[in-house]
């Protein structure tokens, strides 16, 4: 009953039922196809049993402009069942597209309390499912069925004619049982394999800078060689025995026909069927073992689309459902954080106990206050800058934004009252007033201009080729590392978030950065958001109030700036210890 539920609500397959209507259609045009496809030796027994004995041209001719117009309905029905199931892939890819795009944007909250492979790909898994609908293998599959239509027309042919036929459809089926079975866990262990040479390559590519300068370009392509001739290898394995098993389908299938064809002379030598019955035996023997034979063929796609449908099926399975929402009004900026505990991500060792990163933190703030964290390196300040702004989920705790928790909010509508700037930046293809944006399409110009003055990077963005209509994936000239930070910072103060979390956002700025930093900071405080700053460098927090002092994971000290450093002007990294 359980299993029930969760499959009631699981996306993916309510719109694999929600295109129930096509296949059944398809299935009816298959039905239809298959019939027509008697067209051939139906006309072959009537030239051969009834034109050549009878010598009447009229009949040849009325009997060939019936197999026109038969022939004509063959090829349509056959495009409107391909045509059916290319619309079909397109409305699943629809229906579930954008949600894979999404669980790939969220996979990180997701993971830490998900059995799901944080390394999984749906949105490429939804790619092979998807092609394999638009693909030949899967009309093989809808014409199976109407493999005993055409081995029950066999026996009324001969009995002798339709056993030899059901003995070659035997030995066809189990070859066909033999290919799934040795091929399946191959393909399995390739697409496994695939997807960490991506990762690999996708890793590679975006700090290809450092892997050049440090010299480990040929280490990583000798890595990735390493990495991708094991994939070829166990792909040519699971190959080898498909192409076998294709071939053996194909040659067995001729030497069939051929062998239908010596008893359908024999059993004609003794008067028992006419000579138009072997040629139609053959046609239709062939067409029995036809879909067999594609499907051999075509099993690589059909494996590759099945695993892909088991993970799609298993991730949209357990995505978090979508809790009943208000529209909340906007926050005014108090920010309360209760007994805030994280924990490690599951290891390889899954009965391991897994260590708190952070440990019980509570802490409160106004509108307006500016709070400065501090501590060590692994002290869990990046972490603690991810549970604020929801980007994490706590194990236990709760951060509430004027006494709501952050499900509370869509996360399109918490995403516009809170600002966050990572410690590892990236921005994203497109231009440069886009991304300070956050790629809102109703962004007005002004307000952009305004986050752009407030980081300090509006003359410098004005200084690019195209000014603010500048692409970030197309400057002859690349940003430094301060600029894009500053550019980032900018972002994250974009509409005036009533939470802004930054974290190190000073690890790349030079003096006048840290000014436009801290000049950011108190604008953003004057204009009552709440500004959360990770730091290590004590320019960080100059312009805040309060300070958050960090310990392995937990809080040792809360309160006034003054009163946690204790006057002191010695680094932050020295107090924190």
């Amino acid at each position: 009953m359980q299993k029930m539920r969760a499959e009631a609500k699981n996306s993916y397959l309510g719109a694999l039922r929600g295109l129930r209507g096509t296949f059944v259609l398809v299935g009816l045009f298959s039905a239809i196809i298959n019939l027509l496809m008697l067209t051939g030796p139906v006309y072959m027994l009537q030239v051969y049993d009834r034109v050549l004995s009878s010598g009447s041209v009229s009949t040849l001719l009325g009997l060939f402009a019936i197999v026109i117009l038969l022939y004509s309905f063959l090829g349509l029905y056959d495009f409107l069942r391909a045509r059916l199931l290319s619309r079909a892939s397109l409305r699943l890819d629809a229906k579930v597209g954008e949600e894979a795009f999404r669980f790939a944007l969220r996979s990180g909250a997701i993971g830490a309390k998900s059995r799901i492979d944080p390394g999984a790909q749906p949105v490429r898994d939804l790619e092979l499912v998807r092609g394999f609908m638009s693909s030949p293998a899967i009309t093989g599959l809808f014409d199976l069925p109407w493999m005993p239509l055409f081995l029950v027309l066999v026996f009324l042919i001969h009995p002798w004619l339709g056993f030899l036929t059901l003995a070659g459809a035997g030995v066809v089926a189990v070859a066909a049982l033999l290919n799934q079975f040795l091929a399946q866990k191959s393909i399995s262990q390739v697409m496994s394999m695939e997807g960490a040479e991506r990762s690999l390559v996708g890793q590679a590519r975006a700090d290809a800078e450092t892997i050049s300068a440090l010299g480990m370009r040929e280490r990583l392509v000798a890595r990735w060689r390493a990495q991708h001739d094991a994939a070829l290898a166990a792909g040519q394995v699971g190959s080898d025995r498909s192409e076998g098993f294709a071939s053996f389908s194909k040659s067995f299938r001729l030497l069939l026909q051929s062998a239908l064809l010596t008893m359908g002379a024999f059993l004609a030598l003794r008067q028992e069927i006419t000579p138009g019955m072997i040629i139609a035996t053959s046609i239709i023997a062939g067409r029995a073992l036809a879909p067999v034979d594609q499907v051999i063929g075509q099993w690589r796609a059909i494996g590759r689309a099945r695993e892909a449908h088991k993970r799609l099926r298993e991730i949209f399975g357990q995505l978090p459902a979508d809790k009943p929402r208000i529209d909340l009004p906007a926050p005014a900026g108090e920010l309360r954080v209760n007994s805030l505990t994280k924990l490690a991500p599951v290891g390889p060792e899954k009965g391991a106990d897994r260590p708190r990163i952070l440990d019980r933190v509570s802490f409160a703030l106004s509108a307006g206050d500016g709070l400065g964290v501090v501590g060590n390196s692994a002290a869990g300040k990046s972490t603690l800058a991810r549970l604020l702004v929801g980007a994490w989920v706590p194990e236990a705790g709760e951060v509430r934004l004027d006494g709501a928790t952050l499900d509370q909010w869509t996360p399109e509508a918490l995403g516009r009252h809170i600002g966050y700037l990572p410690q590892t930046l990236q921005m994203l293809p497109g231009s440069v007033g886009q991304n300070i944006a956050r790629f809102d399409p109703e962004a007005k110009d002004a307000d952009v201009i305004d986050a752009a003055r407030i980081a300090g990077v509006h003359e410098m963005i004005l200084g690019l080729p195209d000014g603010y209509a500048t692409h970030m994936d197309q400057m002859t000239r690349p940003l430094s590392g301060g600029q894009i930070q500053r550019l980032g910072l900018a972002r994250a103060i974009f509409g005036a978030p009533r939470l802004i979390v930054l974290d190190e956002p000073n690890s790349n700025l030079d003096a006048n950065g840290d000014d436009a930093l801290c000049h950011a900071i108190h604008t953003m405080r004057e204009r009552g958001s709440v500004v959360v700053v990770m730091a290590h460098r004590p320019s960080a927090i100059a312009a805040v109030n309060k300070v958050l002092l960090l310990h392995q994971g937990r809080a040792a000290k809360f309160g006034d700036k003054d009163e946690v450093l204790g006057g002191t002007s010695r680094p932050v990294s020295v107090v924190a210890q």
